[in-house]
């Protein structure tokens, strides 16, 4: 029987080289992109049948920001499928990243160097805007539309015959600094991609504490530096020109730098061939890169405490039910 892969965000990026590296793996799955344009999604999907023949591939509409197309989604799985065998949560946005040149040219000339480029910590600010759901974008796209969908899709994930398992994409960027219960949705700060990361960490926690019992695992992956779409909208094209020969140098003193798509997912993928009832909870899985370009996955203890992890998980239940109450009222109102 098919293993039921579902894969946010298929389309492009780590999602994207995910997607090729699993079939070319295991071809033998049941591949489910879930995306926001279904053009992109139907061309990748013909890409990939076209490469891998055996495969089945197919696409669900869902736009991780937008409530009512989440539960569209959740609503068409539960109708196609009846379980899931992962779910990759890999969606996510860094809206507008500014950079802060200033902290670039200083972390350039100091000891913090190499810190500074794994983890972007201090270069990067952006302005997060508000949904139609009247959520921090960024909040509800790398967090809280995956809670949903989640939460929708309880009845395909948790058996007792076999464990289904989430896998999140994370960053090395998610620190617990730029995070604080008090405003889950970092509408008051200037970090929320990193707020949205180490809020991930915080809910993969949380889910194993409350749903291993019933099948269901979670874990976070860091994919390092990954040089895709969005990585490359933060500089203009002349400043990646004057970086690249330092960020090729700085592979040889430290495996944060994978900076392609193949090589960012090697701990997506080491991930799939693992029982997820043998992994530790509170590990993060980083993709690492040699100097001269090999892949291998590494593993650093999340910097999470269980306490405010199950405090964060109460807050996104009682935001749950505040938004589905709105949303029925709405549905009524039309």
């Amino acid at each position: 029987m098919r293993k039921v892969v579902l894969v946010t965000g298929a389309s492009s990026g780590i999602g994207l080289a995910l997607c090729k590296r699993l079939l070319a793996e295991e071809d033998e799955v049941h591949l489910c992109l879930a995306c926001r344009n279904m053009g992109k999604a139907e061309a990748v999907r013909d890409a990939l049948v076209t490469s891998h023949p055996t495969a089945v591939v197919t696409i669900v509409q869902v736009d991780v920001s937008n409530l009512k197309s989440v539960f569209c989604a959740a609503k068409e799985l539960k109708q196609r499928f009846q379980r899931l065998d992962y779910i990759y949560l890999n969606a996510g946005i860094m809206p507008n990243p500014k950079l802060n040149i200033k902290a670039l040219f200083s972390g350039l000339f100091s000891r913090n160097m190499i810190h500074m480029f794994c983890t972007a910590e201090g270069l990067l600010t952006q302005h997060d805007k508000l949904t139609v759901d009247g959520l921090q974008e960024v909040f509800e796209t790398n967090v809280f539309g995956h809670f949903i969908l989640i939460r929708e899709l309880e009845p395909l994930l948790c058996h007792s015959d076999s464990p289904s398992q989430l896998i999140w994409t994370s960053s090395r960027n998610a620190k617990r600094s730029n995070f604080s219960l008090e405003d889950m949705q970092h509408s008051k700060g200037q970090e929320p991609y990193s707020s949205s990361k180490y809020a991930t960490d915080l809910l993969s926690v949380a889910l194993n504490r409350n749903f291993n019992q019933r099948g269901l695992y979670s874990n976070v992956v860091c994919p390092g530096t990954v040089l895709t779409n969005m990585t490359y909208g933060i500089l203009p094209p002349f400043m990646w020109m004057l970086l690249m020969p330092v960020i090729w140098l700085l592979r040889f003193f430290a495996n944060a730098f994978t900076l392609t798509p193949h090589n960012g997912t090697e701990a997506l993928v080491w991930l799939f061939h693992q029982k997820p009832e043998s992994l530790n909870p509170l590990t993060k899985y980083l993709s690492a890169t040699t100097g001269l370009g090999n892949s291998y996955v590494t593993m650093q203890k999340l910097d999470v405490d269980e306490d405010t992890a199950e405090k964060f998980y109460q807050n996104l239940l009682e935001l749950e039910k505040h938004v589905r109450f709105t949303i029925q009222n709405s549905n009524h109102r039309d």
